[in-house]
């Protein structure tokens, strides 16, 4: 879910560059097209290696990094941007979070850490938030059914989809999960 609503007031400064990384290309393509339309100038990366590549020949003041990527970690891509500019303020974002995670984030660099589905304005927030401030909190935040069925849906993707192997490592009923993977997402 990508919010498009323009922000006149959002200040970015003299440089306005922003690199996005996530293989999700409906998503990236979406949340570049808004964060274009706040005054940003967006690059693009659906890779690891493309987001490197990008972060070295052009470092960008803003990054949003997708923390898993078909081919690796988004974390990789915001070492090189914080190894090439030190001061880019990087957002990592991923639909399947953990504490472990969201440290190592914000010790290579991150400047916050949000859950999908974030919109741009929650991402906006957290990249313009300055000093100690906490960017509000979500408008729409993920209910507790919708992040444990994000969390089975991954953990299911992982094991190739292969059920018995899902609910083994889920520690749970066979036939339980196959009734979670048969409905609908929550909202």
């Amino acid at each position: 879910m990508v919010d498009t609503e323009l922000d006149p007031g959002l200040n970015l400064g003299d440089d306005k560059t922003l690199l996005l990384v996530d293989d999700d290309e409906a998503f990236v393509r979406r949340l570049a097209k808004a964060m274009e339309k706040r005054g940003f100038d967006v690059d693009v990366a659906t890779s690891v290696q493309a987001g490197r590549i990008s972060a070295r020949q052009r470092p960008p003041a803003y990054a949003v990094c997708d923390l898993r990527l078909e081919d690796g970690n988004g974390l990789d891509v915001v070492e090189v941007i914080h190894e090439v500019r030190p001061d880019s303020r990087v957002v990592v974002l991923t639909g399947y979070g953990a504490i472990a995670t969201a440290v190592a984030a914000v010790k290579i660099g991150a400047i916050d850490y949000l859950s999908k589905p974030a919109d741009a304005t929650d991402i906006i927030n957290a990249l313009m938030a300055t000093g100690d401030d906490l960017p509000p909190p979500p408008e729409n935040p993920m209910s507790a059914d919708r992040v444990r069925w994000e969390h089975i849906q991954r953990v299911y993707e992982l094991c190739d989809r292969n059920v018995s192997e899902t609910a083994r490592r889920l520690n749970m009923h066979r036939r339980t999960l196959q009734r979670i993977l048969a409905k609908r997402s929550p909202k």
